[in-house]
């Protein structure tokens, strides 16, 4: 329904934007336009037209145009809860975090009582890192609209990611009783909840797949939460049986180019030739490696220290580096950028790198950001900021390869996209594993460290003393019980980092050798299997 500042001047027009808006809801776009438009034509000054041109907008991921159409919707002595909120979503969706967390406020300010609002308002405040913040939000949504299964989800997903993974399943099983057909909500309960022979989703799971055949990022799903479960009933073979059907259409859709990722892992190699005076800041600390090396581990033990926090996975190095750079090519992180990257002002980079990560973590002495990515610009970082220390996770090739096949990242992240094959994952590490060998001889032992997971896990505090000496801190002994850090962790380790060490994980590619061969067989022509 319509603010009430900003309600039609006529009854007809109240109808008509009220229609629309259930239009909307319901996806069908070109009927709530042609709605939309004909009030339009009669009276070009009604702002809520504007407002659900907006949300049209967003929907077709024309961020900008939407940005312009919510501020229009604005009126100056009524401002408007929601048009500032979807604002702050078409921002967020644009990298512009801290306008988007700005926008988000001022709705906030506003008190807004409608469900879908407040649940907006969780997810920007969600993907802008501050899951804590968007748990209220959440649950004032479910509150508001206890028949709309989405706002249940997404509170699960945010109390997941704060570690409360009791609520987070009752979360996602309301869902599911709300909408029985949520493969996110399923997968999400099978995946944080231990499985058993006489208590799992096996068969729902089964079902749900079997009625999605034809959506791969809902195969995906399903069979990735089967192929967890069976892990967790000690069926390797039936849990990668699981894992070739979840990727299979995907992989098909998305069609990895191995030629692609070596152009990148070449030009990441050169930038290694720059020379530039850096930003001296010395509080920012990168943790980089593949991801489910152990990455989110070292991150906990080290925030943990009284004088460290973790500002998570951080995309602001790449972003202020484009920027600098101007390139216009798709990605944010390409041979063209890094190419490009010798021209740019490192030093303004590295400025603008650490006036983004203090608005997420503006008082610990040093900040850390655990974007893996980072490992492909570890020598644009030691240029840009010459006094940041950089942490590179390793881990046994094969587990490596293993963990980043199993795992289900982001479909729209196209940089992970080599994990939808075991071959192709073996062929990635090797260009990984050249690539810091590369950067370990080229870049002070004093600013870049390597550190093995096998190695943290067989002794926990030799290795948090080396890491916390490594950053010029003393030592605290709350760096080895990290389990206890309450922070909120939004990685697929949500659920490990809450738990004391264990060392189950190591190794764990020898129950699956038999399912490997190509992988590993690849691995060993590199000479890596018994490599250090």
């Amino acid at each position: 329904m319509s603010d009430s500042a900003n309600s039609p001047k006529n009854a007809t027009h109240n109808k008509a934007l009220d229609e629309a808006e259930v239009l909307l809801a319901a996806r069908r776009y070109k009927e709530a336009h042609a709605l939309c438009m004909s009030v339009l034509q009669q009276d070009p000054t009604e702002r809520r037209i504007f407002y659900l041109l907006g949300i049209l907008a967003a929907d077709h991921d024309n961020h900008t145009k939407a940005c312009e159409l919510f501020d229009r919707a604005q009126a100056p002595d009524t401002p408007s809860a929601r048009a500032f909120a979807q604002k702050a979503r078409s921002l967020i969706a644009l990298n512009r975090r801290d306008t988007a967390i700005d926008s988000a406020e001022k709705a906030a300010s506003l008190s807004p009582a409608d469900a879908l609002t407040l649940d907006t308002l969780g997810v920007v405040f969600s993907r802008a890192g501050l899951h804590e913040r968007a748990v209220g939000f959440y649950e004032a949504a479910t509150r508001k609209a206890p028949e709309t299964s989405n706002y249940f989800y997404n509170l699960g997903a945010a109390l997941q990611f704060v570690g409360n993974m009791k609520e987070a399943n009752v979360a996602y099983r309301r869902c599911l009783e709300l909408n029985p057909e949520d493969a996110r909500a399923l997968s999400a309960a099978a995946q944080i909840t231990r499985q058993t022979e006489t208590s799992n989703d096996i068969a729902a799971l089964e079902k749900m797949f079997r009625q999605c055949r034809n959506d791969p990022d809902e195969a995906l799903k399903l069979g990735h939460a089967l192929a967890k479960v069976y892990e967790d009933l000690k069926r390797p073979a039936d849990a990668m049986a699981w894992l070739g059907r979840a990727k299979s259409a995907k992989a098909a859709q998305i069609g990895y180019d191995r030629k692609a990722d070596a152009q990148l892992f070449a030009a990441a190699k050169e930038t290694g030739a720059i020379r530039q005076q850096g930003h001296e800041d010395n509080s920012p600390v990168f943790i980089v490696g593949l991801p489910r090396t152990g990455t989110t581990l070292v991150d906990r033990i080290l925030s943990s220290h009284p004088e460290v926090a973790s500002a998570g996975e951080l995309t602001d190095f790449s972003l202020a580096l484009k920027r600098a750079t101007g390139t216009t090519s798709r990605y944010v992180l390409d041979p063209e950028t890094l190419d490009a990257a010798a021209r740019a002002d490192l030093a303004q980079v590295g400025r603008e790198y650490v006036a983004a990560a203090r608005k997420i973590v503006p008082e610990a002495p040093h900040v850390i950001d655990k974007m893996p990515l980072n490992f492909l610009c570890a020598a644009l970082i030691h240029q840009a900021l010459p006094n940041a220390k950089i942490i590179c996770l390793r881990r046994h090739p094969a587990d490596s390869v293993l963990s980043n096949y199993r795992q289900m990242f982001a479909t729209g992240f196209s940089y992970y996209n080599y994990s939808f094959d075991l071959a192709d994952a073996a062929h990635y590490y090797v260009a990984f594993d050249r690539l810091v060998r590369h950067w370990r001889d080229q870049l002070p032992a004093t600013h870049f460290t390597e550190v093995h997971y096998e190695n943290v896990v067989a002794d926990i505090e030799a290795e948090a003393r080396r890491l916390i000496s490594f950053c010029n801190l003393d030592w605290d002994p709350a760096c080895i019980a990290f389990h206890e850090n309450a922070a909120p962790v939004a990685t697929a380790s949500s659920a490990q980092v809450r738990q004391p060490l264990y060392s189950s994980s190591v190794g764990r590619w020898q129950r699956y050798r038999e399912y490997m061969r190509p992988a590993l067989q690849l691995l060993d022509e590199a000479g890596l299997m018994n490599a250090s």
